[in-house]
């Protein structure tokens, strides 16, 4: 829900940027704060007959990596995925002049539906409840089914070595966000645990999964979908702030992340318990998930998985010491962000055990 906007803005050069840009949207605006939004403070604009529109912009202050809060990036996957069958909302305008509102932002539709916060799916039944996590799911393979080249993102990313470039990236931001010092406690935020260690490990080509190119969300799990309010149907994919041409693995390991992290650290997943084996009815299991990705995908991508997974629960930790290092700067967006900040140390820890797994598989397998 939006409610009290925490990141105040110039609300006048707002509405005087967009009657020049998009005269479509009307003015004066109703401007009102989403609690979600981790990284970048997103806003609900209402014009005078009632229509509402969403804002995305880049957090105040000086920014800890080049690498995050691209709301440029988001911006021009969402316009050129307009065309597509895949759901995302309408693109209205991209400001990249600082002078207007202080950072960078862009304007979208909003989307009139659900939002399922709680990855569990409460409050329908076992059936519609399986039947809106296969349209997850068979939304993410239309989604990287989609020709990039032809969408015009032949430029959004390289199409090889993408978990490569992920360690490099990870490498350099993980260095700056543990670095990081808290304002009032002069304590700084500290490293991953393993960090050295899971590195190493995942850097080693030989065990690394073969090459696939598709675009990846960066993000995608259900909290970032808008569901129709009435059918099990997609009707828009948000936060596409870390997408780019990569590894269609790691948008499916994402997905699956609340089956493995609900044992590291229930803070990070208020779901937790949901997520136990036979815990709620209607849950898919991760066999069925799979299963319904092959089948829309055209490719199976279980024989790799775990070490996709292996390496999602890396990177969920990277991002939630980034969320720590934002909290300790005051930097962040959302309400919720110091719950998030405590989940890396254990999410660190998961990532360990799940390469030692996959360590332990690979040399039984060479027995």
């Amino acid at each position: 829900m939006a409610g009290r906007v925490r990141h105040p803005i110039d609300v006048k050069a707002l509405e005087q940027y967009i009657s020049q840009h998009v005269p479509e949207i009307k003015v004066p605006l109703e401007v009102k704060q989403f609690g979600f939004g981790q990284s970048n403070p997103t806003y609900q604009l209402t014009s005078p007959d009632n229509k509402r529109y969403v804002m995305r912009k880049k957090p105040p202050g000086k920014l800890l990596s080049k690498a995050a809060h691209k709301v440029e990036r988001e911006y021009r996957i969402i316009a050129a995925l307009g065309p597509t069958e895949v759901p995302v909302p309408k693109a209205y305008c991209l400001c990249e002049d600082d002078a207007v509102i202080g950072t960078p932002f862009y304007v979208m539709e909003f989307l009139d539906g659900r939002i399922f916060e709680d990855l569990s799916v409460p409050g329908v039944s076992p059936e519609e409840r399986t039947s809106l996590w296969r349209a997850a799911v068979h939304t993410l393979a239309k989604f990287h089914n989609v020709d990039f080249r032809k969408a015009g993102l032949g430029s959004y990313g390289k199409s090889d070595k993408f978990y490569d470039r992920q360690l490099a990236t990870w490498t350099q931001i993980c260095a700056a966000q543990s670095q990081a010092v808290d304002v009032d406690t002069k304590q700084p935020v500290g490293q991953i645990p393993h960090f050295e260690e899971l590195l190493q490990f995942f850097a080693d080509k030989s065990l690394q999964p073969k090459e696939r190119a598709s675009l990846v969300h960066g993000d995608y799990k259900l909290d970032n979908m808008v569901f129709h309010k009435t059918e099990s149907r997609v009707i828009g994919i948000l936060d596409w702030e870390m997408s780019t041409v990569g590894h269609p693995l790691s948008d499916l390991a994402n997905l699956l992340m609340p089956y493995y992290t609900h044992e590291a650290n229930r803070t990070y997943n208020r779901s937790a318990d949901a997520f136990m084996p036979g815990a709620t009815p209607g849950l898919p299991t991760p066999e069925m998930i799979l299963g319904w990705y092959k089948e829309a995908a055209g490719w199976d991508p279980r024989p790799e998985m775990h070490w996709a997974l292996a390496f999602s629960v890396f990177r969920s930790s990277a991002i939630c010491q980034g969320i720590a290092a934002r909290y300790a700067t005051r930097q962040a967006s959302s309400v919720e962000a110091h719950t998030y900040a405590q989940a890396f140390k254990p999410l660190g820890e998961l990532a360990w055990t799940l390469v030692q797994q996959e360590k332990a598989k690979t040399k039984a397998a060479k027995l």
